[in-house]
């Protein structure tokens, strides 16, 4: 559990979302969903906004505030959609300024929702229930944002059948984001 829940945090909220291979969407299996659910909630609502270049921030600002207000209006569609808030949702002001937005979850969000539907590029993230493995995979490849995605288990030949079942760019193991240290460091 704790190994699925720090991959998913930063899996979204790394770079506060604006990164191509944000894992923007969170699939949590019915036997462990409530928990899940419960503790990645409480891990946002403790992610520490601030200054980027502060070893203790988490998640700094906004890249542009056509960004920040975009990413708002998903929040919005999220408030107002059938999905839950669990953490987040506000845009504090850090000693009077910045495009901060605090790490954002939705809980029982469903895939046709347009906050797991749309590529957001942001500290916002759906958790979606599957109830299967066949489940799993439907809603997984149920996007138009491949790019990137992950399986979290103990089950090695769960997490093959899985990978050679997701249509993505690349299928993490137990991890997220996991580059070769040659493309982390031109990512510099």
């Amino acid at each position: 559990m704790e190994a699925a829940l720090q991959a998913a945090f930063w899996g979204i909220f790394w770079n506060k979302g604006e990164v191509c291979v944000a894992g923007s969407r969170v699939l949590v299996e019915r036997a462990i969903y409530d928990e899940f659910v419960e503790k990645f909630s409480a891990m946002a609502k403790a992610a520490v906004l601030g200054d980027p270049l502060d070893p203790k921030t988490q998640l700094g600002p906004i890249a542009t505030k056509a960004e920040y207000d975009k990413i708002l209006t998903y929040i919005q569609a999220g408030k107002d959609s059938t999905a839950r808030l669990t953490a987040g949702g506000g845009a504090p002001k850090i000693d009077g300024k910045g495009l901060f937005i605090e790490a954002t979850v939705f809980a029982d969000a469903t895939n046709d929702l347009k906050i797991s539907r749309e590529e957001i590029f942001g500290p916002v993230v759906p958790i979606i229930l599957f109830e299967n493995e066949a489940d799993a995979i439907r809603i997984a490849n149920d996007t138009d944002y491949g790019l990137a995605s992950g399986i979290q288990t103990s089950d090695l030949g769960k997490a093959l059948r899985l990978a050679d079942q997701i249509k993505a760019g690349t299928v993490w193991l137990n991890t997220w984001p996991q580059v070769p240290s040659e493309c982390a460091i031109r990512w510099i």
